[in-house]
């Protein structure tokens, strides 16, 4: 699941977008150049000759910290960092490391700011797309919950709408062109616009069909805690690889008597196997109820659960 690009665009606030290209530009040994235009985009071009951005985004609060206080800031400190085309292996300790200096310097994210990971769409066909829709619908409630989605932040990542969901599962297109038709058929207007409606989901597939071809992920609030961006970049890239690789994925909802197990066998099933991944299963379960480690909740719980299975069964071990 590594293997696919994928790029990043990472919202915050409490420094200038100028500090910000200063300091990606220290970081990445690069040369920085403002386009002039009404993002007041800051170039930094790295040695690599990849380019990273550095964006005014005009849904942010702005705030920065005076002391110990944080208080509201002018529009300077409205900061998009927007990555270049990326790797996971060859990438993710510069994304973090970067993070991290970010961070140094004195910017942080609030509720209005968000973390949006666009995935290459090159790979796709009608039977994964229609994969991820059924993927992160019946996953809806375990995510929300597990990224802690804000409040004001769910106008720009609505939950997967159920009735595209059912249409989707009913007609089972066979083609891009018949899975975008679905995709618009509840909006009106011209859907050729870079801020159409329909891309303000957890998953938004507007990028792939009027954009950059690109499948995006829109569900994280912004952080610049570098084991929670790598988390969710993780996250994003192995619900991608499930879609791809997959036959078929369900649109049933998941049974969640015990959301941390719930997450733990799912996460596990997608290849967050092993100790590198430790960390990153940690930061997706932190919000859940329940036990990881024991569907009925502890070792006790299972014995009598175990017990009453039993009885219903008269009494005959099973």
């Amino acid at each position: 699941m590594f293997t696919k690009r994928f790029g990043l665009e990472i919202e915050f606030t409490g420094i200038t977008r100028q500090k910000a290209a200063e300091v990606a530009a220290h970081y990445l040994g690069g040369t920085t150049d403002t386009a002039g235009d009404y993002y007041d985009t800051h170039k930094i071009t790295a040695p690599d000759g990849r380019v990273w951005k550095v964006m005014y985004d005009g849904s942010l609060h702005c705030q920065k910290k005076e002391g110990r206080r944080t208080v509201s800031a002018n529009d300077s400190y409205s900061v998009e960092l927007v990555s270049p085309i990326l790797l996971y292996r060859e990438d993710i300790d510069r994304v973090q490391a970067l993070a991290r200096r970010l961070r140094k310097a004195g910017g942080f994210a609030n509720k209005s700011c968000g973390i949006h990971i666009h995935l290459d769409g090159a790979a796709h066909t009608p039977r994964s797309i229609r994969n991820f829709i059924n993927i992160i619908y019946a996953h809806n409630d375990l995510l929300y919950k597990s990224l802690q989605i804000a409040p004001e932040r769910m106008r720009y990542c609505k939950k997967m709408d159920a009735i595209l969901v059912e249409r989707m599962n009913q007609v089972k297109p066979k083609t891009l062109r018949q899975i975008e038709s679905i995709w618009y058929e509840n909006y009106t207007g011209n859907c050729n616009g870079h801020y159409h409606t329909s891309r303000y989901h957890f998953l938004n597939l507007h990028s792939f069909f009027h954009g950059n071809h690109t499948v995006e992920l829109r569900g994280f609030n912004s952080t610049l805690h570098a084991g929670k961006i790598r988390a969710y970049i993780v996250l994003a890239l192995a619900l991608n690889h499930q879609a791809l690789t997959q036959k078929s994925a369900s649109y049933r909802k998941v049974q969640e008597e015990n959301e941390k197990f719930a997450m733990r066998v799912w996460l596990n099933r997608i290849g967050f196997i092993g100790d590198e991944f430790k960390s990153c299963r940690e930061h997706l379960y932190q919000h859940l109820d329940g036990n990881a480690a024991w569907r009925y909740g502890s070792r006790e719980n299972v014995r009598s659960h175990i017990g009453a299975r039993n009885t219903e069964n008269g009494g005959q071990n099973i």
